[in-house]
Order: C-alpha cells, then structure tokens, then sequence
C-alpha cells in the first residue's frame, strides 16, 4: 500500500488517494473455513488448532534448529511421499538429526492425521521436526534434553487459481544462496533467514518472489520455489548445487526426458534469463506456476507452449 498526497492550491482541501498494489504468489490458497477445527499432531498427541503449542525452550524456537516438509494429499493419496520422506530423512541427516521413528512409522502417523481430521482431498501438510527441549538457550545440542520434536500440521489448502491465469513477477535481490560449508542451501532447514530476507526485498520492489544468485553469480533459485526458463524450445534450469532437493523440480526434469522435450542442468547468467522465451517456477504446493515478468522483462503468458504443455503432463501424475 502506498499513498500518493494531492495538494490543491488556494487552501482547498488535501486529497489523499490511497492505491493498493496487489501480488499474488505460488503459495496463495482459497480460505477454507474448516481449517479453523483442524487437529494438528505433536509429539504422537492430536490438539486442536487455538490449543497446539510447543514449548519455548524448543529447539525451533530458540534457533530454527530442524527440519521440514510438505506434501499434498489429493483424492484420498499423498503425492510423491516416498520422495518427500527421502528428502526429510537425508536432511535431517545431513544436519546431525536423527528422527526417533522410521518412515514406516511416520507415514503411519500422517495417514493418522488424515484419518482423524477425516480428510478426503485438497490437503497440504507441513511436517516438523526439530532437535527437541533444551535445559537452557544454548545452541549446542548436548543441552538437548528431549526426543525430537515431531509436529504435522494438516490444512485444507487448494491453490488460488488467480497465481496461474496471472502469473508471478519476479525480481533479483541482493540476498544469494550461500556456499554448502555456511549453511547448506540444499537443506529443507527451520533456519530460513536468507529465504525470508530474499522475500522481503522482492516484497519492497512489488514482486511476487525473489530470483537469487548463486555465490558464482549464477541464477540459483527463488526464495520459496524452484526456477526454470525456455529458450528455443530447451527447458534450462539450474544444477541444483545451491538450491533445495526439489520434489517437482525433479519431476519436471523426468518429463521433459519422457516427452523428448530438451532439457539442461546448467549454469547460467541473467543476461540468458532475460532473453527466454518463457519462465515458470514449481513447487509441491502449486505445481507449476507461469512468470509474467522478470526485472523489466515481460513474458506473454498467452504465447507460453512449453510451460502449458508440462503443466498437463504434471498434472496427469496424480
């Protein structure tokens, strides 16, 4: 919201019009109501929604010390969990975290959560789990005094159709993915700061995400999904060395190799990005989702083949 101040000349009276600048995002979701009597699971334990807390000595809160997950429910199935349990158990892994129940375990406990909150279709979950209570804020984890903390929070959460037919804008920001030996920038971690900051700046230029730069200076990813761009018919998207172990991404990667659609892992500068012919991002959340826009660069969604053609094939998985 911004406000631009008309001043009339002769003492007339000051007119303020107030202008509201509308973004929409890869994560934006019709209100469901039913969300409000939704069970969420701690620690093996259901509680409703106003009554789920964690305490403050959690590791989460006192350094986003964990990781997460999501994953969506459609139809009476979870999409892809045999990969999204891979990736939450290798990171977890990678950061010294070892979660105290099997996967065969944990998707029993998901499958729990759908069946007590008697979900059919339309589920996105977020799955939590951090290194547990300390007996003080101290970030060495001898200071642990718990079991990890194990949270899976169900919504009914459908994507806003607006984010499709739209399209998102994107700018490049300041803020870049850092070097695996500072903080992993392929780890689903709690730590998000340089994601939230990388939001933020595309928030104050009136984007809708944060294109970002590798340490090299190479487009890595967005600050909360996955960037891929098309040129000549080619689908480019990056190495993956300084983005998060994509679920669809790597989907998309395999339909393009199915459908004989030329695809390359590669880096590249956004001198290339900007000379596309199209540009889309993913998630797990929305799927695919077409940009409109990138710095100045404007992209016709009405003249976007490639990105339409792998929605539906992404589509047809599930």
């Amino acid at each position: 919201m911004f406000k631009v101040r008309v001043n009339k000349i002769f003492s007339r009276p000051l007119i303020t019009i107030e202008i509201k600048i509308v973004m929409v995002s890869s994560h934006d979701f019709i209100k469901d109501i039913r969300n409000e009597d939704i069970k969420i699971y701690i620690n093996g334990k259901f509680y409703k929604r106003k009554d789920a807390k964690i305490s403050v000595f959690d590791s989460s809160v006192l350094l986003g010390d964990g990781v997460w997950d999501s994953l969506r429910y459609h139809e009476n199935g979870f999409i892809f969990l045999k990969e999204h349990l891979d990736r939450l158990y290798k990171d977890a892994k990678l950061i010294d975290l070892k979660i105290p129940i099997s996967r065969k375990s944990l998707s029993q406990e998901l499958n729990k959560t759908i069946k007590v909150n008697k979900m059919k279709s339309d589920v996105h979950l977020r799955i939590i789990i951090s290194r547990g209570i300390k007996s003080t804020p101290y970030q060495s984890p001898k200071v642990t005094i718990s079991k990890p903390t194990i949270i899976i929070i169900p919504e009914y959460k459908k994507p806003d159709i607006q984010a499709y037919k739209k399209g998102l804008k994107l700018v490049t920001v300041n803020t870049i993915r850092g070097p695996i030996n500072v903080q992993n920038p392929q780890i689903n971690s709690l730590s998000k700061l340089n994601c939230i900051l990388a939001c933020i700046e595309a928030n104050k230029k009136n984007a809708d995400e944060a294109l970002m730069f590798d340490i090299n200076g190479n487009i890595a990813t967005n600050n909360s999904t996955h960037f891929f761009f098309v040129k000549d018919n080619t689908v480019y998207t990056s190495t993956g060395k300084y983005c998060v172990t994509g679920i669809t991404r790597k989907k998309i990667i395999e339909l393009c190799k199915k459908y004989k659609i030329k695809v390359k892992e590669k880096n590249f500068k956004l001198k290339e990005v900007l000379n596309a012919d199209e540009a889309f991002v993913t998630g797990s959340f929305a799927g695919i989702v077409p940009v409109n826009a990138i710095n100045k660069k404007k992209f016709s969604l009405k003249n976007n083949p490639l990105t339409i053609k792998l929605s539906n094939f992404y589509n047809n998985l599930f």
